[in-house]
């Protein structure tokens, strides 16, 4: 296998649908092995809230203080901003009109797409970004979790749980309305990335990092820590507050080398299937800018096996030899791209 990667990373760019062959037939004639021991998913990535928080989230979703954000002419309770079949929209002016389905879902059932994904389609470390998407690939990663060939490595992580169990039973017509909301919005910047040898420390609240407010720090060893530039506003869904990545010392670097070259046989170089600026490629997603976090989750879901279908049979190659270190260098370098 590490000769054929070797060989594609040589070649000249051929397009998604030769390298595609390509990838194919290598799948076909080589067995890749790597070591099947399963060891538990980084819990930075996937961050499980804890009973302590799941109170302090029933708590807000009955607190009608009154709350503001900046640069927002809007008032709304606390308890508003935690509606998940009404969407704080702080920001109304700065997107097009949102569909039913992504402003208020369709109680009691389906949750409001803009909810978790926010109104301007940016997301969070606990759920994708789906602005700019392609309308097709957005479509067929529903039918992917509908059909059960795309879970998470972490059975406990809500947020893959609420897509297989909730936003499932969204009808087709209301899959392709918000499809097409989040493919017509345009990314921006959202991820700041820092190479750090210490972080603050963090506990797990919203299904995500949040900075303690001692404001202590700690090596930062084998992890991204991302977290909220202000977890307050990210609290009340401020959609014009994003995040902090905070990576390891020379992962931008070693990613650069294993996104653009393949690592020297490690793996593929993105840009193949990705685009030349990782921004994406016919129904192929973009990678640029996107959170690190989830860039983790889906490497590490691919290689674990959670994640399936025909969509990611290709990448099962791409993965099969990347350590944990890599998957790390790799989310790191692509979150640091312009989107």
């Amino acid at each position: 296998m590490r000769q054929v990667l070797q060989s594609i990373n040589k070649g000249v760019f051929l397009g998604p649908a030769a390298s595609a062959t390509v990838l194919i037939a290598a799948l076909s004639c080589t067995h890749v092995a790597y070591s099947q021991e399963r060891t538990a998913p980084p819990y930075w990535a996937y961050a499980i809230d804890p009973p302590e928080d799941l109170a302090a989230t029933r708590a807000r979703a009955t607190d009608n203080t009154p709350v503001h954000v900046p640069g927002s002419a809007k008032t709304l309770t606390v308890a508003q901003s935690q509606d998940r079949f009404n969407v704080p929209d702080w920001h109304p002016d700065d997107h097009p009109v949102m569909p039913e389905i992504v402003a208020r879902g369709r109680p009691p059932d389906v949750f409001a797409c803009g909810y978790c994904h926010l109104p301007d389609g940016l997301g969070r470390p606990e759920n994708s970004s789906l602005a700019g998407l392609p309308s097709g690939y957005i479509v067929e990663q529903l039918a992917d979790f509908k059909s059960g060939v795309r879970k998470t490595s972490e059975p406990l992580q809500q947020p893959i749980g609420t897509m297989n169990t909730a936003e499932t039973k969204a009808t087709e017509a209301e899959v392709q309305s918000a499809a097409q909301y989040f493919a017509s919005l345009k990314p921006r910047p959202w991820i700041r990335v820092v190479e750090t040898g210490t972080v603050p420390k963090t506990r797990i609240a919203g299904w995500m990092l949040v900075p303690l407010s001692s404001g202590e720090r700690e090596p930062i060893g084998h992890r991204i820590i991302e977290v909220p530039e202000n977890t307050q506003q990210t609290e009340l869904r401020n959609d014009a507050s994003g995040f902090i990545a905070y990576v390891p010392p020379g992962s931008l670097k070693k990613g650069q080398a294993l996104v653009r070259s393949g690592g020297a046989g490690v793996t593929i170089q993105c840009s193949i299937c990705h685009g030349p600026q990782l921004t994406g490629l016919g129904n192929v997603p973009s990678l640029a800018g996107r959170s690190p976090s989830y860039i983790v989750r889906q490497l590490y879901d691919i290689k674990d096996g959670a994640r399936t279908g025909l969509a990611v049979q290709l990448m099962k190659a791409v993965v099969a030899q990347l350590s944990l270190d890599d998957m790390i260098s790799i989310a790191a370098y692509t979150a640091s791209l312009q989107p």
